[in-house]
């Protein structure tokens, strides 16, 4: 029984494999004729169609291509000027493998020789290194030789590849793009600069890069289906260019102003210029348009990165030079001081305080204050300028000899709620955003009323207000001034400075205008008449009763009605040696067409601290400037052009004198004033007993945070009135 079982298993295992082995053979039979099958197919496509087939596959190869760039837009100064452009230039390019393969294909073609005589006589190009090219680089397409070659180095070359018999080939001219700057160092800090790939850096080209910035476009040779070569272009997208605020002609007198300065002063008291910054904005007051801002931080534009020729180093120092030195020595060179870098501003800023107070009803025209010499505040005497006081001072007085115990009066009753409320009205602490990189922050570097202070250290108490209410003790930027200060004149409105008038595309058609933007109204048209009037006798003004002079008069113009102010700033430690000195003005004294501010940082004197050296470049700007902008005097001859407005203001006064009874007080003791404010007597300090050039102030505090700032982004800063004013 088991033996019948095991003989019938093995019968049905080899009935399986038999069946198993006819499958295979059956699978592997259809395999073989499927195979034979497409063999013969693809047999009868070659024979028939291969040529039709082989052209669509040759037509579909991308056998060059072509990279077209696209031209950076122009950059212009208002009235149409280049101040930036892209020159078109060529990068001459060989071809190796090109001319090798028709060497070996066609020699009675051979073009290799006289492609290598010609690239040799044309260009002066080295024929060993070019034989070295042809043999290392024997397979490749792309060998550029010369970079940035101009139209008139390529002419030759294309003329002698268009005659009929040339034997030119494997040679071809890539279009490229240069940034070209046509007035080197003008506006260089307004316009900035490009690096490789149309990237800007600084200035406009850096802040519109994007729309300057257009799109490349390519060139795609190709085979089509009769194996012909044809070409397809897909057209470069120039950049759209930009028409700046800027006039040229009154850039170029300001730099020029400023070079003459730095010159001028060169050595006088320690080697170097005439001082360590000089620098100036030119603004519409009544748009906020920047037309002019330089200093004396100059660069060539078309060789931004060279120490020696932007007399940075001579070429023995600048081998010397790490690559950190280098760098650092041009990034001093590259920033704009004029939005970059913040200082104390000093007596620029009282008209801030002044307009404040009389907005807020703290103040009126006419009221009175006691200058004594100083002012204790909190137990410290804070001095003013004149430590023999100036007497008793109107609010126009003060502003005209510039006060500073009267403005810390005026300061205790704003008080520091209103007066912060004034500042950031004004824009102090907050970036004016000006359509230009690089503007310094002040947010941490003034001080707020308690409610609204961002930290513990940055409250105002009263010795800040004292301070601050002068230009002390608080940080800002030039644009931050004049913005401000053109909002004070204007009839109290605070445009939104900006360097770009309009964006236009590259056939020079207007796609977008820079309206002006009104931020807000500070002060009321009333407030802002009464500033013009007070700034306009702070340079005009007869001499008043106690002998206080106008301390605007050295920046007079022969012929002009103008005003202005002028400021001093003791720079940290409070030393009494380093000052930064300022002036600030506008034309003409009724309607305000054009703004100029001046900063002089520490000039190369013994004596910093006369606003003289600020007043004198003002002045030198503003008598070219002036006629430019059709703004001309009305006489050549001072005295003559303000008699008949002197001797009417002299018959009012003397009208008003006569009016006025005679006072039955009892007299004043000699010697002695009394105060308006409080009605108090206070003996006044014996002129002979002070030192009149001593520009000290006293026991005045420290902005603390101040001292924590890098020098890379702020000068050192501090704050002194003027002791000539």
């Amino acid at each position: 029984m088991a033996g019948n079982r095991r003989r019938r298993a093995r019968s049905r295992r080899r009935q399986i494999t038999l069946k198993m082995k006819r499958k295979l053979a059956l699978l592997f039979v259809a395999i073989v004729l499927i195979l034979a099958g497409i063999f013969g197919w693809l047999v009868y496509i070659i024979r028939v169609s291969g040529e039709q087939y082989t052209r669509r596959v040759l037509a579909q190869q991308d056998t060059n291509s072509i990279l077209l760039p696209y031209k950076r837009g122009d950059i212009y100064d208002r009235n149409g000027t280049i101040l930036a452009t892209s020159e078109k230039v060529y990068n001459l390019i060989l071809d190796p493998a090109v001319l090798l393969e028709n060497q070996s294909t066609q020699p009675e073609k051979d073009c290799v020789e006289p492609t290598l005589q010609a690239l040799v006589s044309y260009f002066g190009l080295d024929r060993e290194e070019l034989n070295l090219i042809m043999t290392e680089k024997k397979t490749s397409h792309y060998v550029v030789l010369r970079k940035q070659l101009t139209k008139d180095e390529v002419s030759e070359l294309e003329e002698a590849m268009k005659e009929d018999d040339s034997r030119i080939a494997g040679v071809w001219l890539e279009d490229s793009y240069i940034r070209r700057y046509p007035y080197d160092s003008l506006a260089c800090n307004v316009i900035g600069y490009t690096v490789a790939g149309n990237v800007g850096q600084y200035g406009i080209e850096q802040q519109y890069s994007d729309t300057l910035n257009g799109e490349n476009g390519r060139s795609y040779n190709y085979l089509n289906e009769d194996l012909e070569r044809e070409k397809t272009v897909r057209a470069a997208t120039d950049g759209n260019s930009v028409m700046s605020t800027i006039d040229i002609t009154l850039q170029e007198i300001t730099e020029k102003a400023i070079a003459d300065f730095q010159e001028k002063y060169r050595d006088a008291y320690r080697e170097g210029d005439g001082s360590y910054t000089a620098a100036a904005i030119m603004m519409d007051p009544n748009n906020g348009e920047i037309l002019a801002m330089a200093s004396n931080r100059k660069y060539d534009l078309n060789m931004p990165y060279d120490v020696v020729a932007n007399g940075l180093y001579t070429q023995e120092e600048a081998d010397q030079l790490t690559e950190e030195e280098r760098l650092n020595a041009l990034n001093e060179l590259w920033r704009n001081f004029c939005i970059s870098d913040s200082f104390e501003p000093g007596s620029t800023v009282k008209p801030i305080t002044i307009a404040a107070a009389l907005e807020t009803g703290t103040i009126h025209d006419g009221d009175t204050f006691l200058c004594d010499g100083k002012k204790n505040v909190a137990g410290r005497d804070i001095w003013c300028a004149k430590k023999a006081g100036h007497g008793i001072l109107d609010v126009e007085g003060a502003v005209k000899v510039s006060c500073n115990d009267a403005l810390m009066q005026i300061a205790e009753k704003l008080g520091e709620e209103n007066f912060s409320r004034y500042q950031n009205m004004f824009n102090f602490g907050l970036r004016t955003n000006i359509d230009l990189p690089g503007e310094a922050r002040t947010d941490t570097l003034i001080y707020y009323a308690e409610e609204n202070a961002p930290s513990e250290n940055l409250v105002m108490r009263s010795t800040d207000l004292a301070t601050n209410s002068f230009g002390q003790n608080y940080n800002v930027t030039m644009i931050q001034v004049i913005s401000a200060f053109s909002s004070c004149v204007n009839g109290g409105y605070y445009y939104k400075p900006h360097v770009v008038k309009k964006i236009m595309d590259s056939s020079g058609g207007t796609m977008e205008n820079v309206d002006p933007v009104l931020l807000r109204t500070p002060i009321s048209s009333k407030t802002s008449a009464l500033l013009r009037r007070y700034l306009y006798n702070t340079m005009y003004g007869p001499a008043d009763s106690n002998g206080n002079s106008a301390s605007g008069r050295s920046a007079r113009i022969a012929g002009y009605a103008m005003g202005g102010k002028t400021g001093t700033a003791e720079m940290i430690p409070r030393d009494k040696v380093n000052y930064l000195v300022s002036f600030i003005g506008f034309a003409p004294a009724d309607h305000p067409e054009v703004v100029l501010y001046v900063v002089v940082d520490r000039p190369n004197a013994e004596k910093q601290y006369s606003s003289a050296f600020a007043q004198e470049l003002w002045k030198n700007i503003m008598k070219e400037a002036l006629p430019y902008l059709n703004i001309y005097p009305a006489a050549e001859d001072v005295p003559e052009d303000m008699r008949e407005e002197y001797e009417a203001d002299q018959a009012a006064a003397e009208a008003e004198e006569a009016e006025e009874p005679e006072s039955e007080e009892d007299p004043v003791p000699e010697g002695t004033l009394v105060d308006p404010q409080t009605g108090e007597t206070v003996q006044m300090p014996d002129p002979s007993t002070v030192d009149p050039e001593d520009p000290s102030m006293g026991d005045v505090p420290i902005n603390d945070n101040l001292l924590d700032v890098k020098p890379a982004e702020v000068t050192d800063p501090g704050e002194e009135d003027d002791p000539t004013e």
